[in-house]
Order: structure tokens, then sequence, then C-alpha cells
């Protein structure tokens, strides 16, 4: 015995194309509808004034009395701040990014430069002053933490402070100091 096929369904098996399409249709709208309510989304990185306290170091600048050069600017939505830098008398030149993760609340920093050399940390930014920390190796090869420091002086000036200690943080020495000048347009 055959069964019935159903409305809408033509002798021979078929279905016609508009129950097919109204169907597909349908089920489409009743999933986004079945779609439980998500939470509203944290605040965009654009409008979060935690993530926008390293903002005083964006813009074109002067390094080091001219001996370098630094561009810093945002990306994926103001996310992530980047700096592009070079020197002037050499070929040493590198990419540092530096993100607020919004789940953590923790600043995170990647230092790279075209020597090999990465340098991966994680500090606390605060209006005028960042700070991020991360592990090292000296030049015999010993463990030693790693600092830097992105201080603004004035709204035209930035310095930037590479310091390392042997000793867990008790006591710093600096390996060296940039001062940024903003470009004038």
């Amino acid at each position: 015995m055959q069964e019935y096929p159903g409305p809408g369904v033509r002798f021979g098996g078929q279905m016609s194309v508009r129950r097919v399409f109204f169907l597909a249709l349908s089920g489409l709208i009743l999933s986004f509808a079945a779609l439980p309510a998500t939470a509203a989304d944290p605040a965009p990185c654009a409008a979060n004034t935690a993530a926008r306290q390293l903002d005083y170091w964006l813009g074109d600048w002067s390094v080091d009395s001219g001996r370098g050069r630094s561009t810093v600017h945002l990306s994926l939505d103001k996310c992530l701040l980047i700096e592009s830098w070079a020197s002037n008398t050499s070929g040493h030149r590198g990419e540092n990014v530096i993100a607020l993760s919004s789940e953590e609340k923790t600043w995170f920093g990647l230092f790279v430069d075209n020597r090999g050399r990465v340098h991966s940390m994680s500090g606390a930014v605060a209006p005028g002053a960042a700070e991020f920390r991360g592990p090292g190796r000296d030049d015999n090869d010993s463990p030693i933490l790693k600092r830097v420091r992105i201080i603004q002086v004035n709204p035209n000036t930035v310095d930037q402070i590479w310091e390392k200690s042997a000793n867990n943080g008790a006591q710093w020495t600096t390996e060296f100091k940039m001062e940024y000048i903003r470009k004038k347009p």
C-alpha cells in the first residue's frame, strides 16, 4: 500500500518549486527566531576609555634627534596599536603591537625587530604612562626580567625606556632611552 505523500507534493514524488522555496525560507526564519537572546557585546574598543589610554602615542615621530623615525597608528577597529619604527643610520627596524585584552583586563605587547629579537610582555596603562614586563635573557644567557615604559612627557614628547633586572625587579638597569618628538604636519 502506497502512503499519501502530503499536501504540495505532486504525484511521482516531485514537490513544487514554490513549496520547496517557501519551506526553506520558513525554516530559515524559524531558526533565527529560535536563537537564544545574547548578552550585549562588550563596548567596542573605540568607545572603551581603558583601551584609549595609549592614544597619546599616536602619530608620526622623530626619534632621538632624527636618528630614527616611528609611526604609531590603530588597527582592528581601534583595538590594536601598532608602532612601525626604523633607524635612520642603519637597517634596524621593527614592529610593535600592543592591545588591551577585554577579558583579562590586561595590556599585552609584542615587540619584534628585523634582527630576530622578540619580546612578549604584559602590563598596565594609565593616562600618560604605560609599563610592560616580560622574561628575557642577558648576554650570558641568564634569565632576566625586561621592562619597557612609554611615558608622555607633554603632548609632543614621549619617552620610551627599556630596562632589565637580574633580581626580579628589585633593581633596574637602563638599557636605552629614546625620546620621541612629534613631527609637525
